[in-house]
């Protein structure tokens, strides 16, 4: 027989596989996460809420791995070993009492059949003016594009106090992706303030020595220009403009630039309005 390409989901505190999928061509074309399968037979994965309450098929929590292949702890740190070492509140319905539970840190969410999506790590998790986003669902919708090969989105505060969604992505062979259609891409599958303000197209994505994402060595996204757009043709267009590009911190904006496309949201909006409110005296 030809031998089999399994993708293992594992932690070292499980020494060290936690669940399993056995790939075949059909299987790795259609993913469009990272699919990490079930648990392997003497392990249980329980995916909860921060209430430690299991979450239903299809939402995002946090990875509990429970069962005969989980750890005691850490050796020599009763700390470490109780953050992370919790109690199983589960563990009476397999018939066991006293056991632990690991609490992995990891995102996942559990399709209706059963296997498991992997989103990244919680404290990757971001908080964008009050939203709570995962930064692991963006990328997974992006990669869906045809003219995607990979992808990273990651949050940016390139201005003090004002955090931006930015997404990279590297063209499939032969192809050459637009940053707008890949939002619009985005913004028919997402919230709007899961959409990125910006994406950034790439050769590569930069790694560290290690094979991990280089956050600090992503470019900063370039201002955004809309070609088609007209130059303002009277003084009132051409003070909107003004206005529109000084909160926006850009150095100019047309008259048909959408002020969202621009890196724009509902705070600046606010500022916006105010801003027009003084110049013109007008609601």
């Amino acid at each position: 027989n030809a031998p089999t390409l399994v993708n293992m989901y594992g932690i070292t505190e499980t020494t060290v596989h936690v669940s399993y999928l056995a790939l075949d061509r059909a299987t790795a074309a259609s993913a469009i996460s990272s699919t990490i399968g079930v648990n392997i037979p003497d392990l249980r994965v329980y995916v909860l809420d921060d209430r430690l309450q299991p979450v239903p098929p299809g939402v995002t929590g946090e990875m509990y791995v429970a069962g005969e292949g989980v750890a005691l702890g850490y050796l020599g740190r009763p700390d470490l070993s109780a953050g992370r070492f919790v109690a199983d509140p589960f563990a009476h319905l397999f018939g066991e009492s006293g056991r632990r539970m690991y609490r992995s840190g990891d995102l996942a969410r559990r399709r209706a059949d059963g296997t498991l999506e992997y989103f990244g790590r919680g404290d990757q998790q971001v908080k964008i003016r009050g939203f709570r986003i995962e930064l692991g669902e963006i990328e997974a919708v992006l990669a869906t594009h045809p003219e995607v090969a990979d992808v990273a989105v990651v949050v940016r505060e390139d201005q003090p106090g004002d955090k931006r969604l930015v997404g990279y992505v590297v063209a499939a062979p032969g192809t050459d992706p637009v940053p707008a259609a890949l939002r619009e891409h985005a913004a028919a599958t997402l919230p709007v303030h899961m959409v990125p303000s910006a994406v950034v197209v790439l050769d590569r994505l930069p790694l560290t020595g290690n094979g991990k994402l280089d956050r600090k060595a992503l470019p900063a996204p370039g201002v955004p220009v809309n070609a088609a757009g007209r130059a303002p043709r009277t003084v009132r267009e051409e003070q909107l403009c003004s206005i529109f590009a000084e909160v926006l911190g850009l150095p100019s904006a047309g008259v048909e630039d959408n002020f969202f496309d621009l890196g724009g949201h509902s705070l600046l909006a606010v500022r916006l309005a105010g801003r027009i409110r003084s110049a013109f005296g007008i609601e």
